[in-house]
């Protein structure tokens, strides 16, 4: 859309490259396993197969070609690291895992309700200055990410904003994201993780936003 910085066009190479070496795996690992290339590999094709009858646990090793997925962009120069304490899954670089929710504009999934611009996913209930703060961000941003959607999880809704507030009824987005009270996370247009902390501050997501934008990237990608 012609905000980002031309720098961002040096990472896509890497982010691609990642992308398609796991999807060539994935690939590899399903023909094998569909048509055997040697005595050992058909072993153990045909053993996942009859234990498969019997067993949950082989079932999950039947390879029925599942060719690609989406790939999880482990060290790409856009990702902010961890600098908190969360169970490794929905690390930054991951693609978002789909969870049901209650409320926003009544689809019952999360994804659904991200889009395909940058979000900042929030936990519970924040300080009105911390909010404040965010929504300055936002705008000031504006020029360079467009549109920043604000999802707030199990919080109070507020009047006059564009806020949009889920309810994690079941706990099972909670459970996916290690989503505890005060967590915060940034997801890019294309649903991966760039960032997740577990206090609020605008200045760390604004910083993240610009470095998943391109325009703050290590001294390393930036030349």
């Amino acid at each position: 859309q012609g905000r980002a910085p031309q720098a961002l066009l040096q990472t896509y190479d890497s982010e691609r490259q990642h992308g398609a070496s796991e999807n060539i795996l994935n690939s590899t690992r399903a023909t094998d396993f569909m048509t055997p290339k040697n005595h050992i590999t058909r072993v153990f094709r045909d053993t996942v197969l009859e234990l498969a009858r019997t067993y949950p646990f082989a079932r999950a090793l039947v390879n029925s070609g599942r060719l690609s997925k989406p790939c999880t962009y482990e060290s790409s120069p856009l990702n902010t690291p961890d600098s908190d304490d969360f169970k490794p899954g929905m690390r930054p670089g991951s693609p978002c895992t789909d969870a049901p929710v209650e409320g926003g504009n009544g689809s019952g999934w999360l994804l659904n309700h991200l889009g395909n611009h940058f979000s900042v996913l929030l936990k519970g209930e924040f300080d009105g200055a911390g909010l404040a703060e965010l929504a300055e961000m936002t705008t000031a941003l504006a020029p360079l990410a467009g549109d920043i959607r604000i999802i707030r999880v199990d919080a109070a809704p507020e009047d006059g904003t564009a806020t949009v507030h889920l309810a994690d009824k079941k706990g099972v987005l909670a459970e996916r994201y290690d989503l505890r009270e005060s967590a915060v996370y940034l997801i890019r247009p294309d649903q991966h993780i760039a960032a997740r902390w577990r206090h609020l501050d605008a200045d760390k997501i604004s910083r993240a936003l610009r470095r998943a934008m391109g325009a703050e990237l290590p001294p390393e990608q930036a030349a």
